[in-house]
């Protein structure tokens, strides 16, 4: 593992526990000298997540949009970046975050984290994906996501074994587990 792409929000939520946790999610990253691949945005827990990278010294890459840029969304401090890739359109930006990195992890966040690391995950199982993909439960925020999951595995629409190809867990020690001894699901057959 060399390169994380962390999907977060472009809010920071209401807990200040979330703040906190992207912050020891960013030392982590410098501390096991992982390379962060991120939305590149500079609000939200993306922009402490950034900012906490950089004045760490850890390495960045930020996958924008066009209509990110052009919005103003940018990390503030895209010249401190260690790079920075704008692409078309959301689709293209996802691919590319998925391609260069080597595991996907979700802080808490919006629809659109939910989005990511859920595709992250779908493509995993499709052969498109060969990265684990991790929930950071911070303060049970994904528990019910978790329930769903094991709901799908009960009534026969995710197997057991792609079920535990996700991890949901709020130690980064497990994650880091869990990512350094992954291997891929076997890829569907119909």
């Amino acid at each position: 593992m060399k390169r994380i792409a962390v999907y977060c929000g472009a809010a920071t939520g209401t807990n200040p526990v979330y703040v906190t946790a992207t912050k020891k999610l960013a030392s982590w990253l410098v501390s096991h000298d992982l390379e962060l691949i991120y939305g590149g945005g500079g609000v939200g827990l993306m922009g402490v997540l950034s900012d906490q990278v950089l004045a760490e010294g850890g390495k960045i890459h930020g996958v924008t949009t066009k209509q990110l840029v052009a919005r103003g969304a940018e990390s503030r401090r895209l010249r401190e970046l260690s790079d920075l890739t704008v692409t078309d359109n959301m689709s293209a930006r996802k691919a590319e975050m998925m391609n260069i990195s080597n595991g996907c992890i979700a802080l808490p966040g919006g629809i659109g984290t939910l989005e990511e690391i859920t595709q992250a995950f779908s493509w995993a199982r499709l052969g498109d994906n060969p990265n684990p993909c991790v929930f950071y439960n911070v303060n049970g925020y994904y528990d019910l996501l978790a329930k769903m999951f094991d709901k799908m595995t009960s009534e026969g629409f995710l197997s057991a074994a792609d079920r535990k190809k996700v991890l949901f867990s709020d130690s980064l020690d497990e994650i880091y587990t869990f990512m350094t001894n992954y291997t891929p699901p076997k890829i569907r057959q119909y």
